[in-house]
């Protein structure tokens, strides 16, 4: 079959890399990268450390508000989805670039698969909700990674084309990680030690685009005797230089510039605790059993606050605070995300189907 892989966003770089290596084994993939992550260390360098082979397509359509960017990537999508008359395409996650693929193959009558169906944060203030509900209802082939997944789709009464087939970052991470720790060496470039560190990441609008909320989180920050290593995101920078707090932010943690998978996965598998307030990286978390402080009201991913692995704090101060010195994960992990073989599991339906 000829299969065209929408990506766009860090998140599918990483869960696009294990899925791309084994359809190629028995199909013939194009890649389409929409170039919604157009800075190097969030696209290049993942798709080097990773293994991705060069995009066929990369449009660059770069930041713009939601409509614009979507309606931009919709145009451009569809003019490669009749040049190449594909037999399937396949999107990933919930950005931006999931919807616009998506709506442009179904338009077309081309067979659509959505790899990580069927997540529900229950909040529809958040842009990924409306793409993630969307992109489920025209989907052909719905690939659920967890239980709670496939409930919430048949919640929903879809049923037809629903597969649980477990999570590619589960492939990923374990392809990756024993890679990360021979080959990285960011620990000793940052002067750090395994297990007295606080890796954290910020850069959902709901906490980068309100004041109050950003100096609630700097401010837990700086009041903890903690050792926190902060990969600024480029949208978090923009708003802190924005409201006058990027020289404080050097005041509280160690700030570096995003670093590409596998420096990433070194700095998290040898943390003492994770703050976040993405998706994967709760996930990666759980699987590197590393107990993780959501700064969010709500998460996608509730099997990881059911075992005990995570916990939600929003920007609450106190919250942060006090999980930061007293949240500790469970011993326990199960296989929720499956056992690593989730490409196999995909590839094997795609091509029955």
């Amino acid at each position: 079959m000829k299969i065209i892989s929408i990506i766009g966003a860090r998140p599918q770089f990483i869960k696009c890399a294990p899925l791309s290596r084994t359809l190629r084994k028995h199909h013939k993939e194009i890649l389409l990268h929409t170039g919604q992550h157009y800075d190097h260390k969030l696209s290049n360098i993942f798709f080097n450390e990773l293994n991705i082979p060069k995009p066929d397509y990369n449009l660059n359509i770069g930041s713009a508000p939601h409509g614009e960017q979507t309606g931009k990537m919709l145009i451009e999508i569809e003019k490669i989805l009749i040049k190449e008359q594909p037999d399937l395409v396949l999107t990933y996650g919930d950005t931006n670039s999931t919807l616009a693929g998506a709506l442009a193959a179904s338009k077309l009558n081309i067979k659509t698969a959505h790899v990580e169906a069927g997540l529900r944060s229950f909040d529809r203030t958040m842009p990924e909700e409306i793409n993630r509900i969307l992109t489920d209802n025209i989907s052909n082939l719905l690939f659920c990674p967890t239980e709670t997944a496939l409930k919430n789709l048949r919640s929903e009464g879809i049923t037809k084309g629903v597969y649980l087939v477990g999570d590619v970052m589960k492939d990923a991470l374990e392809y990756n990680i024993t890679i990360a720790e021979e080959r990285s060496e960011i620990l000793s470039d940052l002067d750090l030690i395994s297990g007295e560190f606080i890796v954290a990441t910020l850069h959902r609008p709901a906490n980068t685009d309100n004041k109050e909320k950003l100096l609630s989180i700097l401010k837990a920050f700086y009041n903890v005797d903690e050792t926190i290593v902060f990969p600024v995101h480029p949208r978090t920078e923009k708003y802190l230089q924005d409201y006058g707090l990027w020289n404080k932010l050097y005041e509280c943690v160690k700030v570096i510039r995003p670093v590409g998978y596998t420096d990433m996965l070194k700095l998290m598998a040898n943390a003492k605790k994770i703050l976040t307030d993405s998706g994967g990286i709760q996930k990666e978390a759980y699987m590197l059993g590393v107990p993780c402080i959501t700064m969010r009201e709500n998460t996608e991913w509730v099997e990881t606050i059911e075992e005990g692995w995570n916990v939600l704090v929003g920007s609450d101060y106190e919250k942060i605070v006090d999980a930061i010195k007293g949240f500790e994960g469970v011993n326990k992990r199960s296989d929720v995300f499956g056992r690593g073989d989730t490409s196999e599991i995909i590839l094997n339906l795609i091509s029955k189907k």
